[in-house]
């Protein structure tokens, strides 16, 4: 009997060790060796974007099905904005997001699981102030760029009179500026997860959607 709790006792260590480096492989924080995919230091990920300034390019716009038949209503502005819109998305979508998950991050950190957090000290916590205002500083300079763009886009409207974006992937870039504008709001209110959270989420759909697409390759 002693040899099978042993056993027992052995095998649940195993699991617990096995689970515990796992926590510390996906945690942001996590020690490893450079070279190997470790993620950016905060001072290194969490940096001012640079402008990003449109530049001639080869880009050309995809109209896949039922887009092809809306291609008589896309005008040489559409074609325009979207061009520029994905010169900034391929430059800096995928950077802007993880700055805002590191800060999210860096912001609950301090806590540890089930501790009610948004009381306000959270965000005085280290360097959180200091990464909110870079952070956020990226945001609106984002929000600069995407707004006259995306508003820019036609709107067309259906037999039913519901209204819809001829322009292939329009729909996406309006979307991800909407929530980027909603979470930058809610980064300079110090609102909780729960209200900044949905937003994010909303952001990483409309990016999602518009990397599945191909559209800015």
């Amino acid at each position: 009997m002693d040899e099978i709790v042993g056993r027992v006792a052995a095998a649940v260590a195993r699991i617990v060790l096995a689970i515990a480096v796992c926590l510390v492989a996906a945690s942001p924080t996590a020690v490893a060796e450079p070279g190997n995919g470790s993620p950016p230091p905060d001072d290194q990920l969490i940096r001012p974007l640079p402008a990003v300034v449109p530049q001639p390019s080869n880009w050309v716009p995809k109209f896949p099905y039922p887009y092809n038949q809306t291609r008589n209503l896309v005008t040489d502005v559409d074609i325009n904005m979207e061009r520029e819109l994905c010169q900034w998305y391929n430059a800096q979508y995928d950077t802007l997001i993880d700055q805002i998950d590191r800060l999210q991050f860096n912001r609950i950190q301090q806590f540890g699981p089930g501790v009610r957090i948004g009381s306000g000290t959270d965000w005085d916590y280290g360097a959180v102030q200091q990464q909110v205002d870079i952070v956020v500083a990226n945001l609106d300079q984002a929000d600069q760029f995407l707004a006259p763009r995306v508003q820019a886009f036609t709107v067309a409207q259906d037999f039913a009179g519901d209204n819809y974006f001829p322009m292939y992937q329009a729909q996406s870039f309006f979307l991800l500026w909407q929530n980027l504008a909603n979470t930058n709001n809610g980064i300079k209110a110090h609102q909780p997860d729960w209200f900044t959270g949905p937003s994010v989420q909303f952001s990483k759909k409309a990016g999602s959607d518009i990397n599945r697409s191909h559209v800015c390759r």
